[in-house]
């Protein structure tokens, strides 16, 4: 059965317009240094499940696109990069620490802001508008992903 995330991006490090001109609009999504969003990736991810696309930390975060997982999760290799800000000296090849999946575009979105979803109430519970939630990568229920993907006319 699929599962449902909300993925954050800064659309200063990959935008959705971005993620659209690479080749075959799919990215590894590198960088994820928090324990329980690299957790979601190495344990729940699979393949196919729904992503939606969020910029984060812009003049209007919200979500810009429907993208699925299309592989399995392998050790991030920034991890390994000495002098990259992903770099982590307790990593090894042997051991790696951090973990990313690829992320594979299906369409392009009108922008849903975070203001509107909070103005939403069918998307009062969702765990990325909770109060205190920072996290890069949250799983959405199948009910909120039905919700938004109609919204989105995706």
């Amino acid at each position: 059965m699929a599962r449902y995330w909300l993925m954050k991006s800064e659309p200063s490090d990959v935008s959705i317009d971005d993620l659209a001109g690479l080749p075959n609009q799919s990215i590894d999504w590198y960088g994820v240094r928090n324990y329980q969003a690299r957790n979601f990736m190495r344990d729940q991810m699979k393949v196919g499940d729904g992503v939606l696309f969020y910029h984060s930390n812009c003049e209007v975060p919200g979500i810009v696109g429907i993208c699925e997982v299309s592989t399995p999760a392998y050790p991030d290799k920034f991890q390994f990069v000495p002098g990259h800000k992903y770099f982590d000296a307790k990593s090894t090849p042997e051991n790696p620490r951090w973990v990313n999946v690829d992320v594979k575009l299906v369409r392009k979105t009108r922008v849903l802001s975070l203001k509107e979803m909070r103005e939403i109430p069918e998307l009062a519970n969702m765990r990325t508008l909770q109060k205190g939630n920072r996290l890069s990568i949250t799983p959405v229920d199948p009910k909120e992903w039905a919700f938004i993907t109609r919204l989105l006319g995706a």
